[in-house]
């Protein structure tokens, strides 16, 4: 869905003068990209904000109002939030993403979607380039390069903070030089909102021995009463939470963060390799995702099989990886995408957790499809579909290749 605004009477029709998208955050690097480009290059910008769940609407509003006070001709939000859901969220809810068994992907994946929307944007206007505040130590230049060579070949990439090498102390100063109050400089994190939870960089982090004090955090603890959440999932996509049903996940991802971020729980540091090769530390705070994840797998565990579940925690991975490296567009991941749908079919049931500050766990499970109840047995209990000669039986036959390896080396003991 786009939201657009423009002003009319500040619209500029030079034809002398190139369209260029900035991809706009609304922070430091994009307002600098913004008014350097605006003022330095001649061009005429639309700043377009990619929506992906990470702003409120009173941000949005500031963000349009910056925009036009940078210089901007034109101001549009693209919301894409639901599309990031249904293209790729629900995918890493069905393999359980988190990558290095920590991180849930979020700014990660956020980024591919922020990318395809400006990339069509500049389509639909015709523009020269495109723009982006990345630097040239991240993750990010690589994802937007990668989506916009691909989606809008031919189109000219900006990058004035990577090129011109450009700290941040810089940026602001040529910001408040020019009449636009900047005081990006001052903030020791630089943070990344999304429905997929928050990533939060600098400060302690580059020091490996130290981790983030609790002002590093946006979210804390306003709940200390422990409390029990319920979700329900449908053939492996959340439906309800707390009993209250939900036709849009978006919405029931967002009760289900708005329940866990007052526990303050989903906290952690990620460390791990980066596209560009160099070892990468972040915090983040992801309540929603750690809670629904965990719950899934957990329902998981009593209605797949064994195998069922092996292999689908091996396509998730590569799932992950694909997306945290950019390489959402190769050709595999619609295939992989198709396997994580079909294990889905029977992981339909409901999940009680338990949440306390800075904790939880999972309690329990009620599920059609669960493979604990059955009427062949009760594990530890009572044995109802073989006999004990059968069991001996079983064990005997089991054990024969490693009884025909010891009677052959009987030297090796361990």
């Amino acid at each position: 869905m786009l939201r657009a605004s423009a002003r009319g009477a500040d619209e500029r029709h030079d034809m002398k003068r190139k369209k260029v998208v900035v991809a706009y955050s609304g922070g430091l690097d994009t307002s600098y990209t913004v008014m350097y480009l605006t003022r330095e290059l001649n061009y005429d910008v639309y700043a377009a904000c990619a929506d992906t769940g990470g702003f409120s609407a009173g941000q949005l509003r500031r963000n349009e109002e910056s925009a036009y006070r940078l210089g901007a001709v034109k101001y549009v939000t693209l919301d894409v939030t639901r599309e990031y859901y249904d293209k790729s969220l629900r995918y890493m809810v069905y393999g359980n993403v988190l990558r290095n068994n920590c991180y849930p992907v979020s700014v990660s994946s956020e980024r591919i979607f922020q990318a395809l929307a400006i990339a069509r944007y500049a389509r639909e206007i015709g523009a020269d380039a495109i723009a982006h505040g990345s630097t040239g130590a991240g993750n990010d230049q690589v994802r937007f390069d990668m989506t916009f060579l691909v989606k809008a070949p031919g189109v000219e990439i900006i990058t004035l903070t990577r090129d011109r090498n450009l700290s941040r102390r810089e940026e602001a100063d040529y910001l408040n030089a020019h009449g636009f109050n900047a005081d990006f400089a001052k903030l020791k994190y630089s943070y990344n909102v999304g429905i997929w939870g928050t990533s939060i960089c600098g400060g302690e982090l580059l020091d490996s021995a130290l981790g983030l004090p609790e002002a590093a955090y946006l979210k804390h603890v306003t709940r200390t009463e422990p409390c029990v959440l319920t979700l329900a999932f449908e053939r492996g996509e959340l439906c309800a939470v707390d009993g209250e049903a939900y036709s849009d996940p978006v919405k029931a991802i967002q009760k289900v963060e708005e329940i866990g971020s007052a526990y303050a729980v989903g906290r952690d540091c990620h460390v791990g390799d980066t596209i560009i090769g160099i070892k990468g530390r972040v915090g983040f705070e992801a309540a929603a995702p750690m809670l629904i994840i965990a719950a899934h797998r957990y329902l998981e565990k009593f209605v797949l099989s064994k195998w069922q579940q092996y292999w689908k925690d091996q396509v998730s991975n590569w799932y992950g990886m694909f997306l945290h490296e950019s390489q959402y567009l190769e050709p595999v991941m619609p295939d992989i995408e198709a396997m994580l749908t079909s294990s889905q079919r029977n992981v339909t049931g409901s999940v009680t957790l338990e949440l306390r500050p800075y904790s939880f766990r999972t309690v329990g499970v009620e599920s059609p499809n669960d493979l604990v109840k059955n009427k062949l047995g009760e594990y530890g209990e009572t044995a109802k579909a073989w006999t004990s000669d059968d069991a001996k039986g079983f064990i005997k036959v089991s054990s024969t290749p490693l009884r025909a390896y010891y009677l052959s080396h009987p030297e090796e003991e361990r």
